[in-house]
C-alpha cells in the first residue's frame, strides 16, 4: 500500500451520531431499497439461500447446522461482526467466518473472497439480522486491530493524497459528481450499487475507493481491509442493519 502522513487524530468521530447512507439517498433510491420486489439485492439473498441449502463436498450444508432458512442463527451475533477470533488471535469478518465454515465443516475448496458465491452467502446471512443494531466490540484483545483500522482510515494515500476520512468525515453532505458523500457506514453491506448494477462486498468497495484515489490497493480479505472493516463497522454501532441496502 502507498501511505503518506496520517491525518490529525479523529478520536472525536465516535462522539458524532452515526448516520446511515440511507439518509443521503434520493426518494426513488429509498423506495427501491425498501421494496423487496424492487430491490435487486434480494435476488442475491435468494441465491445465497440456495447456496446455504446446497450440500458441500462432504454431504453437509450450512442448513444442516443452522436450520433450513438459517432460523437457528443468532441475529444479534451476526450484528457483532467483525469479531475477535480466539483461535487465530485476530479479527474475523462475517464473510471470513463463512469461508472458514465452508472449508472446515463442509469440506469445500476455498472460495474467492468477495467472489459471487461468498457475497451471496454473506448477503443472505446478514439479511437474517436486518433491523438488528450493529454492535461491534472494540475493547480487549480486539482493540489493537481497531486502532490499526482507524489509522488506515485516517492516512492519506495515492496520487490524490487523500484519506477515507476526507470524504466520510470532513466533506459529508458535499456533492461529488452525481452523488452526495455520506459517512461511509457499512450497515447496509453487502449492498447493491446503482453505479455498477451489482451487489458489492465491503472489501470490493474499499478497492473501488482506493482506485479512485489512484492508490495501490490490496486484495479482498487482506489484513488491512479486515482491520478497516472492523473500525468502520464500529463507527456505525447502534445503526440498524439494512442488508441488502441500495447505494450510489
Amino acid at each position: 500500500m502507498l501511505a503518506t502522513t496520517a491525518l490529525v487524530s479523529l478520536s472525536w468521530v465516535h462522539a458524532i451520531e452515526p448516520k446511515s447512507g440511507y439518509q443521503w439517498l434520493s426518494e426513488e433510491a429509498r423506495e427501491m431499497q425498501d421494496d423487496e420486489f424492487a430491490n435487486p439485492g434480494y435476488l442475491v439473498v435468494d441465491t445465497g439461500r440456495d447456496y446455504f441449502k446446497k450440500a458441500g463436498d462432504n454431504g453437509k450444508s450450512c442448513a444442516s447446522c443452522h436450520g433450513n432458512d438459517g432460523e437457528e442463527l443468532n441475529a444479534k451475533s451476526i450484528a457483532m461482526f467483525p469479531k475477535f477470533d480466539e483461535q487465530a488471535q485476530r479479527p474475523i469478518t462475517l464473510q471470513g467466518r463463512i469461508h472458514a465454515c465452508s472449508r472446515e465443516h463442509l469440506g469445500n475448496a476455498p472460495m474467492k473472497y468477495d467472489g459471487k458465491k461468498a457475497i451471496a452467502l454473506e448477503t443472505f446471512v446478514r439479511n437474517l439480522a436486518k433491523g438488528e443494531r450493529v454492535n461491534v466490540n472494540t475493547v480487549g484483545p480486539i482493540a489493537p486491530f481497531v486502532r490499526k483500522g482507524k489509522a488506515y482510515f485516517e492516512t492519506r494515500r495515492g496520487q490524490m493524497d487523500m484519506a477515507c476520512a476526507h470524504c466520510h468525515v470532513y466533506y459529508v453532505g458535499v456533492r461529488l459528481r452525481a452523488q452526495i458523500l455520506s459517512k461511509g457506514q457499512l450497515n447496509g453491506f453487502p449492498t447493491f450499487r446503482l453505479a455498477n448494477q451489482r451487489v458489492n462486498g465491503t472489501h470490493s468497495r474499499f478497492r473501488q475507493c482506493e482506485n479512485l484515489l489512484r492508490s495501490r490497493y490490496g486484495k479482498a480479505g487482506a489484513d488491512e481491509y479486515v482491520n478497516l472493516e472492523l473500525y468502520m463497522m464500529s463507527r456505525g454501532n447502534g445503526l440498524k442493519i439494512e442488508t441488502p441496502a441500495v447505494r450510489y
